[in-house]
């Protein structure tokens, strides 16, 4: 699934879905205090090997092209949690924005965990 796109002189510019959500890790990824995407085995075994858990972020992009993204984290011990996913939503908001110029309408934080380190 990707967005409808937006037509140029050239042609088409379509954005898929996993793009979103890498550009969501990655912004998330960002902010102190988050350990990792993901709270299921899964996602440690991706962590070690040095992979992005992009299938753990969820993406929806409705027909006027707003996008809601859910976004499950592991907290490091010892952070704010409200805090945090605070400013993850801001970040991966911007980062959205900035990069897609899409419309962010929703951006939802499960924290899933917490972990020391």
């Amino acid at each position: 699934m990707e967005t409808e796109g937006s037509r140029t002189d050239l042609g088409s510019i379509k954005i898929h879905k996993n793009v979103i959500a890498s550009i969501s890790s990655l912004a998330a990824i960002e902010i102190e205090g988050v350990k990792r995407i993901g709270g299921n085995f899964k996602s440690v075994l991706l962590e070690l090997a040095g992979k992005k858990n992009l299938a753990a972020i969820h993406v929806e992009i409705n027909k006027n092209e707003e996008v809601k993204v859910d976004v499950p984290l592991v907290i490091r011990y010892g952070f704010n949690i409200p805090e945090v996913a605070n400013k993850v939503q801001e970040n991966v908001r911007n980062a959205l924005e900035k990069m897609t110029n899409l419309s962010v309408k929703d951006i939802n934080i499960s924290v899933q965990g917490i972990e020391r380190g």
